[in-house]
């Protein structure tokens, strides 16, 4: 005969699989896992600020319901990333994972959201596939080809017909390199040399004569944010802009958070990219005078942008399910959500949970002393094309 004890322990068990427990139901905790140490702090660092302004702008409390960021560091290792996401969801009872830095680290916590149903916001990396790895991704950075296509259309229309191409060798450099290559070269152009850089510790110096040794009419880069400083220095050493070879790229290379430190070597640099902080509207003009407030001066970067308009979904979602934080409800409340960002009007793509976003074509200018991506024609309501290719 089983016994009533049993019966009961057997119903809460099944309640406890059900149902990932919540330490407070009137809170809702947000994970954020960023590399806050190590070559990619910068990107933690412009990450949280901007997931800290917006709830510093709109309150910690949505629908009823109390918010708690809480913010790990990964250090950009994978591993590490997949234990953080575990423990965050297992012990402070994460209703939502946000950040990731580099693209592995996205993918390391993909099947841990997926466990758990648990929606996975990426905010910075930026490879195309990650948002098929699981159904609870949802991405507010942007996708390589987003940028790179639009970055080779521009080139075609403005006399290069003849370029190399410079990438770091891991996901979203491929994604670079593919999406700039085939359109240039469907439109007519000419990719003299296709080169990959390690991502760890690169020495572009050797490359970069290379590039001088082709003789292309330009150079087109990615590189993550970060290392755009060397890049451009050893640009300048090997004489390359004094060959007349023009630099474009994705706009992760003159990245706003490094342009002071890259100084004039970045001027005339043509990129491609979704935020600058020279944006010319309101809503921005507002951001980055709260952003640099809040943060002693720091001008925000797209990297600032990605994880303020992480917490713009999560509050827009939270109030379309009337504080109901579970995965499942979150999750469909963000798919085709749409507001108007500092960078610009997005939306969620319901198909893909891509962010479609404008993409602008940019030039670095000094202005008022201070170097900055001065944007001069747009190309709106960008979808990212690696998937827009497959529906």
């Amino acid at each position: 005969m089983i016994s009533r004890f049993s019966l009961l322990a057997a119903a809460l068990g099944a309640a406890l699989l059900a149902a990932p427990a919540r330490a407070d139901d009137n809170t809702v905790t947000i994970g954020m896992i960023l590399p806050m140490t190590g070559p990619q702090a910068s990107t933690g660092k412009q990450e949280r600020a901007g997931a800290e302004l917006y709830i510093q702008q709109h309150g910690d409390t949505v629908a009823g319901k109390k918010i708690a960021l809480v913010v790990k560091d990964d250090a950009s290792a994978a591993d590490v990333t997949k234990r953080l996401a575990e423990e965050l969801i297992g012990n402070d009872h994460a209703a939502v994972l946000m950040g990731f830095g580099l693209t592995p680290l996205a993918l390391a916590a993909a099947p841990v959201a997926t466990e758990a149903k648990v929606p996975e916001i990426v905010t910075a990396a930026a490879t195309a596939m990650i948002t098929e790895k699981s159904p609870y991704i949802v991405r507010t950075s942007f996708t390589l080809p987003q940028a790179s296509a639009p970055m080779a259309e521009w080139a075609l229309k403005n006399g290069i017909k003849k370029v190399v191409t410079i990438v770091a060798d891991y996901g979203p450099g491929v994604d670079a390199e593919k999406w700039f290559s085939d359109t240039f070269e469907k439109g007519g152009g000419t990719v003299a040399e296709k080169i990959r850089v390690p991502l760890k510790n690169p020495d572009f110096a050797p490359f970069l004569q290379r590039v001088k040794d082709d003789a292309p009419d330009a150079v087109f880069v990615f590189v993550p944010s970060g290392q755009g400083a060397v890049f451009m220095k050893e640009f300048v050493e090997r004489g390359l802009d004094k060959a007349g070879i023009k630099l474009i790229g994705t706009g992760d290379v003159t990245d706003d958070d490094l342009l002071a430190d890259i100084g004039d070597s970045a001027l005339g640099a043509v990129t491609a990219h979704h935020y600058s902080a020279d944006h010319d509207s309101p809503e921005n003009k507002a951001f980055v005078a709260a952003f640099e407030k809040a943060n002693n001066g720091m001008r925000p970067n797209f990297m600032a942008v990605g994880g303020y308009d992480g917490m713009a979904l999560v509050y827009q979602a939270l109030e379309k399910t009337k504080g109901d934080a579970s995965g499942d409800a979150l999750l469909a409340a963000m798919k085709g959500m749409s507001w108007m960002s500092p960078r610009g009007p997005v939306s969620i793509d319901p198909e893909t949970r891509e962010i479609v976003q404008n993409i602008y074509v940019r030039k670095v200018e000094k202005k008022d002393g201070a170097l900055y991506n001065v944007e001069f024609a747009t190309i709106p309501d960008v979808k990212d094309p690696y998937k827009a290719a497959k529906h």
